[in-house]
Formats: structure tokens, sequence, C-alpha cells
């Protein structure tokens, strides 16, 4: 990487984490103020009955420093990419205002928020194709697999809503979900700074995402004194898989979201395996980090874990992918 291309992906973080950062303090102030609390779930671990009446929509704060990287991107893609990472932040937003309003951890039903998200992936995928991105799903220094274009829409779509659902799945711990996001953004965007490429603009919102996750992390780490809610978690989802498709990587979500794609199978396994046995489970409770949990893990120690190994998933991802 050249000296200037570290630069700019150090100060397009710095300038991420300062946003988020300062965001958070009045967000906080006004969530308390409004009374915008998270509701624990009734079937979570006992340990989560604390968690309730902590402020949640802290998302807002990560929000606010992507709204910055697409100001100061430079790129066809800009738009697209603010369309989708904006209109899946949109759904979560109404679905955390009516769980807050039931006052139960019950908003949006899912198929709800799954037709929403993939309404929201289709127009994005529709800007996309306009601006001239190509069809490719894996992209490499050797080769690219291209696609017919009827199958990259069907498969974007699918990635979408597939990376928002798994990310909003994983969002159960303090710092978890936040945490987790950062190593595969970080996978995604590399690559192309390294080369001195962002004609797209992907680079620079990504990079300041990077940064808003970390400031996030302040105000989201244990004991944690906001939540993003489904406004955050919603919109990371969309963020990552938005970055992938962009990048011509759609399949490498597969790899580099490896810990988000074990939270989501972790749940269906879970669900699937109930049903057909009438009532046996295979975890203690789903999604993944709630096992941990009842296991007798401490939360920090189940974060950190998970953490390392979104890490490892990513390394993975970029070595079989760049090297």
């Amino acid at each position: 990487m050249t000296p200037s291309a570290l630069l700019t992906l150090l100060w397009q973080i710095a300038a991420g984490f300062a946003i988020a950062l300062a965001t958070g303090v009045p967000l906080l102030l006004l969530l308390r103020r409004l009374q915008f609390k998270q509701t624990a779930y009734e079937d979570a671990p006992k340990t989560h009955r604390e968690k309730t009446g902590t402020p949640t929509m802290g998302g807002i704060a990560i929000l606010a420093a992507v709204a910055a990287g697409v100001l100061v991107s430079r790129g066809g893609s800009a738009a697209a990419f603010a369309v989708l990472v904006f209109g899946c932040a949109a759904v979560g937003f109404i679905d955390d205002f009516l769980g807050i309003r039931k006052g139960r951890n019950a908003g949006l039903r899912a198929r709800t928020k799954f037709l929403a998200t993939a309404l929201v992936g289709a127009i994005f995928l529709r800007m996309a194709s306009n601006a001239g991105f190509s069809d490719a799903i894996v992209h490499t220094q050797h080769f690219n697999l291209i696609v017919p274009h009827w199958a990259w829409i069907v498969l974007g779509i699918l990635a979408v809503t597939g990376a928002v659902h798994a990310v909003n799945l994983t969002d159960g711990l303090d710092g978890l979900a936040a945490g987790a996001m950062v190593p595969p953004l970080y996978v995604l965007v590399i690559p192309a700074l390294a080369a001195g490429l962002d004609e797209s603009g992907r680079n620079t919102i990504v990079s300041f995402a990077i940064g808003g996750c970390l400031g996030f992390l302040v105000y989201n780490r244990y004991p944690a004194r906001m939540f993003m809610g489904d406004t955050g978690s919603l919109a990371l989802g969309a963020l990552l898989a938005g970055a992938a498709i962009l990048d011509g990587e759609m399949l490498l979500l597969l790899i580099v979201g490896g810990l988000f794609v074990a939270e989501a199978l972790s749940v269906m396994l879970q669900v699937g395996y109930y049903k057909v046995t009438g009532g046996r489970r295979i975890l203690l409770m789903s999604p993944l980090h709630h096992h941990f949990e009842l296991a007798g893990w401490p939360e920090r120690t189940v974060t950190f874990c998970f953490w390392l190994a979104s890490m490892i998933c990513s390394v993975i991802g970029w070595a079989i992918v760049y090297v």
C-alpha cells in the first residue's frame, strides 16, 4: 500500500470514528428523553433482563458517519449505496419504533422485514446496473466469475436480505455486531485502496463506516450505554452486502461474513430440528452466542471470541481471493 493510500484510509476511519463519537453524546441524551428504550426478549437469558431500559436506535451514530462518507465520496455508486444502507436503516427504524410503542421486543413481522429489505435491495441493484457495474460474483487476481444478469440480480437480493438479517441476529450482546463488522469491512476495502482505486466511491463510504463502528463501540461496549437497534443492525448488514456486490465479491460474503452466517444457520437449524423432533433442541438457545452464554461463558468472553472468529474468517477470505 502506498503512503498516500494508507493516509487516506486512516483519515477516513478517524473521521468516521470522530463523527460517531460526537454524535453519540447528544443522541444518547435524546434517546433517553424520548424514552426510546430496549425491552429484552422474553426468551432471552435471564442476565439480559437488566438490559431492559437501555436506550436503543443508537445505530444512528454509525449512520451519521456513513452519511459523511457519502457526502465526500466521488463516484457513481454513492447514491445507490446510500439508498441501500439508509433504506434498510429506515426499515429497522420502523421496527424499533413499533417495538418501543408496544413496550416489548416485537415490531415488524419477520416476513414484512424480509420483503421490505428485499425491495430496497432490488432498487439498489437496479441503480448499480444503470451505473455500469459488472455481473461478477467472484473477482480475484486470476479470474472473474460472471453470471447472467438475471442471476446476478437474484443472488444480489439474496445477499442483501441474508446479510441484513444475519447481522440483525448477531446483534444480541454488548458490542458484538459492531465489533464483528470491522474485519470483513476492512477486508473488502483495503485491496482497492492499496491499488489506489475508488472510482465508485464505495471505499470511502466503507472506510467511514469502519470508523463509525469503532466510535459507536465507545457507547456499546460492555456494559452498553446504548444499543444500535434494528436501525443500526439492518444498515450494517446492507453495508456489508452492498460493499461486496459493488466489488464483484458477492460470494466472498460467505467467508468474510462467516460469523454472521454461523449465527443465522444456528437459528435455522435450531428451529428446523425443533419442529422435526417435536421439541428437541440442538443448542441450549439460538442464536449461537446465547448458547455459549447459557453454557456459562461470561458475556465479554463470548463477544471477544466472536470478534476473533470474525477476524479469522476475514483473513481466510482475504487469503483466498487476494493472495
